[in-house]
Parts: C-alpha cells; sequence; structure tokens
C-alpha cells in the first residue's frame, strides 16, 4: 500500500486519508488532506482537514494517493458484505 509513515511526514506533504464521520461512525469517506506545522508545537506536524488540525498518531493511515486511499477503502468496507 503507498502509504507515507506518520513519523516521516513533513510541512507540506499533501496526503489522502479514510475519514470517518464524527457524527455517523458508520459513514466514511476519502478526504484529501495536508501535513502542516502544529499550531501550538514548534517541534511537530498536524494533518490539517477540514479546517481543523488533528493530532498525527502512529497508526494513522496516510496514503500518498487518492487510488491507494480507495483500494484500501475497498479492501476494509467492501469486503464486510
Amino acid at each position: 500500500m503507498d502509504t507515507l509513515d506518520p513519523r516521516e511526514a513533513k510541512s507540506g506533504d499533501e496526503v489522502f486519508v479514510i475519514y470517518n464521520n464524527p457524527h455517523t461512525p458508520t459513514v466514511a469517506d476519502i478526504k484529501p488532506a495536508e501535513i502542516v506545522q502544529h499550531p501550538k508545537d514548534p517541534n511537530a506536524v498536524a494533518l490539517f482537514i477540514h479546517e481543523t488540525f488533528h493530532v498525527i498518531e502512529d497508526d494513522d493511515a496516510l496514503f500518498t494517493s487518492q487510488e491507494a486511499a480507495e483500494k484500501a477503502y475497498n479492501e476494509l468496507f467492501n469486503s464486510r458484505d
């Protein structure tokens, strides 16, 4: 899978994520996001998506292309049928 190791993410990297809707947990979409300088920690980066900063966790899947994110999405959600 074409993923970016969260520990190697740099400010300016463009990524795609599988984003779970916080209001409807059973709904997920692929969304573009950007790695940016963390607003409160000059030694860290954050994920900027939906006009909001998110802390990047070691187990977050950051995909380097929309195609890679779509493949993972299909493996995760379409294999449940």
